[in-house]
C-alpha cells in the first residue's frame, strides 16, 4: 500500500476508535490493536514528516513547553450563571422565565466541577482552545486541550468557524491515583478534584498536562457560521453528531418536574464520572432564551441550582490512627452507616490532633456529619447532649500503631509524624526518596520498580536494596535479565556516594541537601555525626536547635541504628570526600538569581561549594557576589541598593579558572 494512503487509512480508523473508546464509551478495537496501529502511524510520519497533520492521533502532546498562556478575547462570551439554593428560588426563576415566555420548556443538566474552556475550530480543524476567564477575556490552553482524547482534532461535515463550550474536569478514578502518587512521593495532595484538573490546565508544559487524563463534557455551541437551530437540545444532538462528549441532559415541560431531575441527579451523583456540585436548567427555545436577554451578569434564560450540604446525625463507633506515606498520623472516625450526598458514608478524616481537642469529639459521642465539598466527609460538630457516660477524651498514640517507633508533632504545623526510619507505611516514600537523583541516585529505580520490590516482598528497608539477587530482580513485573543487571549496577555505584548524599537519603526531617552537606563537611564520618552533641550541632552554620534535635533523635531511633548497621553490612561510603585544594570561596556567600543558560543552579552550587564557597537563597549584605542570568529580578535590586558585585555567567565562569 501506497504510505501515504497508509497514514490516511491508520489516522480515520485511530480516530474512530478514539470517539468509541473515549466519547461513545463503547469501543470496538482492542487496547493492543489501537497500540499496534498508533505505532506504525509514528513510524510512518517519523519516515515522512511532511505528512504529519494537525489532527493526526499522534498529535495529543504537544513537545514544546511554553514560557506563559496568551490572552483570548472571547467572540461569544462565556457567562456564569445565577445561583438559586433552594426550590422556592427556582419557581420564582419560574415566574419571570413565563412572563416573558409563557410557553418555555426547559432542559435540565448536571452541573460539572470543573473548569470551562471555548474550543474553537476552522473548517473543522481544532485551531484554539481557552480558558474562561472573567468571561470576555481568557488564556490560550490550546496545547494542553489537545492532550484531553475526548477532544476531537478534526470533525467531519464542519462549518467554517465553530466555538463550542464545555466543562474540563478530572475523572473521580484518576483523581485519587493522582493523589496517591502525590503522597507517595511526598508532595503537597490536590483538595478535590476541580483544583487538580485546573492546575493540570495551566501546565505549561502539556507532557505534564497529558498524564492527568483530563476529561471534558461540552454544554453549549458558542459561535457557528452556515448552521441555525431552533432549541438548545438540538445543538448538543449537533455536537454529539459531531463527535463530542455531551453533557447528560434531561427534558422537562414544568419547573414541578424539574425539580424531579434535579432531585435524582443529586441523589445519583456517585455514577457520573465527575464531580458536580448542583445542577442547571436552561430555556430550551433559542428564541425564548433571546427574548429574556441577560443581565449585565447573567443570562435571564438559566439557573443553577446548588445542592444544600447534607447534615445527618451518626455514632463514632472508634478512632482509627492511619500513617500516611509522608509518616505523617491521621485520625478518621469510623461511624454508624449514614447515607450523604447519594453515597453511603461509613468513615470521616478528624485530621489531626487539634480538630480532635478543639471539637472535643470522643468514641461513643453523636456527631453531625457532612460532605466538605460534597466529595470528603467530615465531622461538624458533638451533640453534647447525647455524650454517652463514661466517654474519654481522645488522644493520639505516642507511639506509630504501624512500627512502634516514637512519634512528634511538627514545631511549625499541627501533624504528628513517626520518627522510625524504617516504618512499613513509609517504605514506599523512603525508598523513592533514598533512590533519588540528589541522594543516592540509583538510576532506574523510579517509584513502579520501587513498588514493584516492596510487593514481592524482596525490600523491607533501603538497606535490603544492596543485597538483592539478580535472579529475584530479573523476575519481577516488566523487568528481564537485563533491566536487572543494570539495576544491581546502579545500586553499586550507589555505594561510593559522598556522605553528604547519604545524610540528605536517610530522609531526617529538617535535612535537605545543603544541611546534608554541611554535616557533612563539618563531622567527615557519619560515627562522628552519631557521637554529636546537640552544642556540636548547633555551631555548624545554618544548623538551629530545631535540626539538630531532628538529627540527635533520627541518629537515636533503633530503627536508624539497625538501617546503618545493614549499609555498614553492604559497604556503603560513611565518608566524607576530602576537600580539594582549591578553597578560593571559602568565607565567600554567593547568591543565584534569574534564568542561567550555561549551567544549571545545581552545577553552579557545586562549583561554588566544592571550592569552600556557599549558596545562599537571599541577598544580605553578607553576601559577596550576586551571580545574574536573564530575566533577574527583586534580588539582582537587592544586590544593586547593597552595592553588592553582580556577575554575569561569563565573569562568574571567567573565576572558575
Amino acid at each position: 500500500m501506497d504510505e501515504l494512503k497508509e497514514i490516511e487509512l491508520l489516522k480515520q480508523e485511530l480516530i474512530k476508535a478514539g470517539i468509541e473508546y473515549y466519547v461513545q464509551d463503547a469501543p470496538t478495537m482492542s487496547d493492543y490493536d489501537y497500540d499496534h496501529k498508533l505505532r506504525r502511524l509514528e513510524e510512518l510520519e517519523a519516515a515522512h514528516p511532511e505528512y504529519v497533520t494537525p489532527d493526526s492521533p499522534t498529535q495529543r502532546v504537544g513537545g514544546k513547553a511554553l514560557d506563559r498562556f496568551t490572552q483570548v478575547v472571547h467572540k461569544a462570551p462565556l457567562e456564569s450563571l445565577q445561583d438559586v439554593f433552594d426550590f422556592d428560588e427556582l419557581r420564582a426563576f419560574d415566574q419571570r422565565v413565563k412572563a416573558v415566555a409563557p410557553g418555555a420548556v426547559y432542559d435540565v443538566e448536571p452541573k460539572v466541577d470543573g473548569l470551562s474552556v471555548a474550543l474553537e475550530y476552522e473548517n473543522g480543524l481544532f485551531v484554539r482552545g481557552a480558558t474562561r476567564g472573567d468571561g470576555h477575556v481568557g488564556e490560550d490552553v490550546t496545547e494542553n486541550l489537545r492532550t484531553i482524547k475526548s477532544i476531537p482534532l478534526r470533525i467531519p461535515d464542519a462549518p467554517a468557524h465553530l466555538i463550542v463550550r464545555g466543562e474540563v474536569f478530572m475523572p473521580k478514578k484518576v483523581f485519587h491515583e493522582l493523589n496517591e502518587d502525590r503522597e507517595r512521593r511526598g508532595e503537597a495532595l490536590f483538595a478535590n478534584p476541580r483544583n487538580a484538573a485546573a492546575g493540570s490546565l495551566r501546565q505549561l508544559d502539556p507532557k505534564i498536562a497529558a498524564k492527568r487524563k483530563l476529561d471534558i463534557v461540552l454544554f453549549n455551541v458558542q459561535w457557528i457560521e452556515g448552521e441555525t437551530f431552533n432549541t438548545h437540545i438540538e445543538t448538543l444532538d449537533y455536537m454529539k453528531n459531531k463527535g463530542f462528549k455531551v453533557i447528560p441532559h434531561y427534558s422537562c415541560t414544568t419547573v414541578d418536574e424539574a425539580t424531579r431531575f434535579i432531585t435524582d441527579i443529586g441523589e445519583g451523583r456517585e455514577n457520573f464520572q465527575f464531580d458536580i456540585d448542583g445542577a442547571v436548567v436552561k430555556v430550551n427555545d433559542l428564541a425564548d432564551r433571546k427574548a429574556l436577554g441577560s443581565t449585565a451578569k447573567f443570562p435571564r434564560w438559566a439557573a443553577a441550582y446548588k445542592y444544600p450540604p447534607e447534615e445527618k446525625p451518626s455514632r463514632v463507633v472508634d478512632i482509627v490512627v492511619q500513617v500516611g506515606r509522608t509518616g505523617v498520623l491521621t485520625p478518621k472516625a469510623v461511624l454508624e452507616p449514614v447515607r450523604l450526598a447519594g453515597t453511603t458514608v461509613t468513615s470521616a478524616t478528624l485530621h489531626n490532633q487539634d480538630f480532635i481537642s478543639e471539637k472535643d469529639i470522643r468514641i461513643g459521642d453523636t456527631v453531625m456529619v457532612r460532605k466538605a465539598g460534597e466529595i470528603i466527609p467530615e465531622v461538624l460538630s458533638v451533640v453534647m447532649e447525647e455524650r454517652p457516660a463514661g466517654a474519654e477524651p481522645y488522644f493520639l498514640p505516642k507511639t506509630c500503631p504501624v512500627c512502634g517507633a516514637p512519634v512528634e508533632r511538627d514545631e511549625d504545623g499541627a501533624h504528628t509524624r513517626c520518627t522510625g526510619a524504617e516504618c512499613p507505611a513509609q517504605l514506599l516514600r523512603t525508598l523513592a526518596h533514598f533512590a533519588s537523583r540528589d541522594a543516592m541516585d540509583i538510576d532506574g529505580l523510579g517509584i513502579a520498580v520501587v513498588e514493584n520490590l516492596v510487593h514481592a516482598g524482596l525490600v523491607k528497608t533501603p538497606g535490603d536494596l544492596y543485597f538483592l539477587k539478580e535472579e529475584d530482580v530479573a523476575g519481577l513485573d516488566r523487568m528481564g535479565k537485563k533491566s536487572a543487571q543494570n539495576l544491581l549496577a546502579a545500586i553499586e555505584r550507589s555505594k561510593k556516594q559522598d556522605l553528604s548524599r547519604l545524610i540528605f537519603a536517610f530522609g531526617i526531617r529538617q535535612i535537605g541537601q545543603k544541611a546534608g552537606k554541611l554535616l557533612a563537611n563539618r563531622f567527615r564520618t557519619l560515627d562522628a555525626l552519631r557521637d554529636a552533641t546537640l552544642e556540636e550541632l548547633t555551631q555548624v552554620d545554618d544548623i538551629g536547635e530545631i535540626t539538630a534535635r531532628s538529627v540527635i533523635e533520627w541518629m537515636s531511633s533503633p530503627q536508624s541504628s539497625h538501617l546503618i548497621a545493614r549499609l555498614k553490612e553492604a559497604g556503603v561510603n560513611m565518608t566524607a570526600e576530602e576537600q580539594g585544594s582549591d578553597q578560593r570561596f571559602s568565607g565567600m556567600t554567593f547568591v543565584l538569581t534569574g534564568s542561567l543558560e550555561k549551567f544549571t543552579r545545581s552545577e553552579a552550587t557545586e562549583m561554588i561549594e566544592t571550592r569552600g564557597g556557599k549558596v545562599s537563597g537571599s541577598v544580605s549584605k553578607k553576601t559577596t557576589y550576586v551571580v545574574a542570568g536573564e530575566a533577574a529580578g527583586s534580588k539582582l535590586r537587592k544586590a544593586q541598593e547593597l552595592d553588592i558585585k553582580v556577575l554575569t555567567e561569563d565573569e562568574f565562569l571567567d573565576l572558575m579558572k
